[in-house]
């Protein structure tokens, strides 16, 4: 079996260490991540595969034997995770290039996806679709990840279950069974993205037509639909509120580029935000943007869309907007710790609320300690805009929030040092090396 990833020594004095089987940019846990505020950022960066797109689509090459190859994947944690799970199911999974993956799928899966790994990552619930449709059985370990939140996978299991899925958790687990896959029409409560995902998944071995009502519409939805379709199964309507499945034709292993990541593209806009200053980001897509991109404009953050990318120039400094986070095509509510920490230097009152994930805010005290004017009230946060905060140390409570930590550090005096990294590193490939690229003061520096 191939490796699953190169893992060459650092370089003397780097604390970002490689280790077996996993990406050489994932620092270790006990490196903090530096800020220091510096001079306006200037230059362009390529954006990688979309985190929330490649770990579904490394789930989705399980519905067929054979070699699959994705391309852009970003050497991030989550994906290391997701590599062990399909070896796990008796796969090879291994790097070829900096950025391409490859897995090879056996005849012959075990259809068990441990505690020990979907304890890592919420999206390791992904598989639970694929298994039962390549093996008519699937035993995955209820899910960990994040922490912001209460996200039940009943209506994963209650849509499976109308497919003709028997379930029964018990002890930690999802056991799931099922004979014969039956295609039917599924409404969702809630536009529920890994619901959806896991339906299109089982529905393509599933007898007849399945109908998803109340899909989720993102992106990642309409990539998934197109490696679907890429493989063999007729998917209809992806990115829009109904989808239909037609089931039971064969799959081939397929070749597929996943779409460019919006969250790292919004992580970047928020960083020449705060930092002031003109940049271009090659491989974005600004049509998976349009209602963040909107709301930057409120704030007079200017962008622009330019081939192969999108342009943004930040003012000297941002004003207060109101943001409501929705299901797409609305504000993602991972975009929501990035608006905060924009607002938090914006000129005057910003109210931000929260549709998605009832403690999403747990990060806010963190950025209160940086001397941020944040006050939070149930599902709303309202943020009194300062023209600098201070640096301190603070601890990444998520993925999402411990790169909003890192940008707002651009816009403090004084030093700030982001800690509990294992988060970012989850999510983020080479966040580091991507603004200092920019002419960012940032750094990997041993723990404190």
């Amino acid at each position: 079996m191939n490796p699953t990833g190169d893992s060459a020594a650092p370089e003397s004095g780097d604390p970002q260490a490689g280790r077996a089987g996993a990406p050489d940019d994932i620092a270790p846990a006990p490196a903090e991540i530096r800020v220091r505020p510096g001079e306006p950022l200037a230059g362009e960066l390529e954006i990688g595969g979309a985190k929330n797109s490649v770990l579904k689509l490394l789930a989705a090459t399980t519905l067929a034997e054979g070699l699959s190859t994705l391309r852009r994947v970003p050497r991030i944690a989550d994906v290391t995770t997701m590599i062990e799970l399909l070896q796990s199911f008796g796969c090879g999974a291994w790097f070829s290039d900096d950025d391409v993956l490859h897995v090879e799928v056996p005849e012959r899966l075990e259809p068990h996806a441990s505690y020990d790994l979907v304890s890592r990552m919420r999206a390791s619930i992904a598989v639970l679709g694929p298994l039962l449709a390549r093996c008519g059985e699937a035993m995955v370990a209820l899910p960990g990840g994040d922490d912001f939140g209460s996200r039940p996978i009943d209506m994963h299991l209650s849509a499976l279950e109308r497919l003709g899925v028997d379930i029964d958790v018990s002890h930690g687990y999802v056991h799931a069974r099922a004979s014969v896959l039956k295609g039917e029409e599924v409404s969702l409560a809630w536009p529920s993205v890994g619901a959806t995902e896991n339906i299109m998944m089982a529905a393509t071995a599933a007898e007849g037509r399945t109908v998803i009502h109340n899909a989720a519409r993102e992106p990642e939805i309409a990539d998934l639909a197109a490696f679907l379709n890429r493989m063999g199964a007729e998917v209809l309507g992806a990115g829009s509120p109904t989808i239909t499945i037609n089931g039971g034709g064969p799959l081939a292993p397929v070749d597929h580029t996943p779409v460019p990541d919006r969250i790292e593209t919004a992580v970047f806009l928020a960083a020449v935000g705060i930092a002031g200053g003109e940049i271009t980001l090659r491989g974005a897509q600004p049509g998976h943007l349009r209602m963040l991109c909107d709301k930057l404009g409120e704030m007079n953050l200017r962008t622009s869309t330019i081939k192969g990318g999108l342009w943004a120039m930040a003012p000297q400094r941002l004003r207060a907007t109101e943001i409501v986070t929705l299901p797409y095509p609305g504000v993602a509510t991972d975009y929501q710790p990035l608006l905060v920490a924009m607002l938090s230097l914006a000129e005057g009152v910003g109210l931000v609320t929260e549709n998605v994930f009832a403690n999403r805010f747990r990060y806010v005290g963190e950025l209160v300690r940086m001397g941020a004017d944040i006050r939070v009230e149930g599902r709303c946060a309202i943020v009194r805009g300062r023209e600098r905060l201070s640096g301190a140390p603070v601890r990444a409570t998520d993925i999402r929030a411990g790169a909003a930590l890192v940008v707002a550090g651009l816009g403090a005096e004084g030093e700030t040092i982001v800690r509990d990294t294992h988060h970012i590193s989850r999510g983020h490939e080479d966040l580091v090396g991507k603004l200092q690229s920019l002419g960012a003061d940032v750094a990997w520096v041993p723990a404190g």
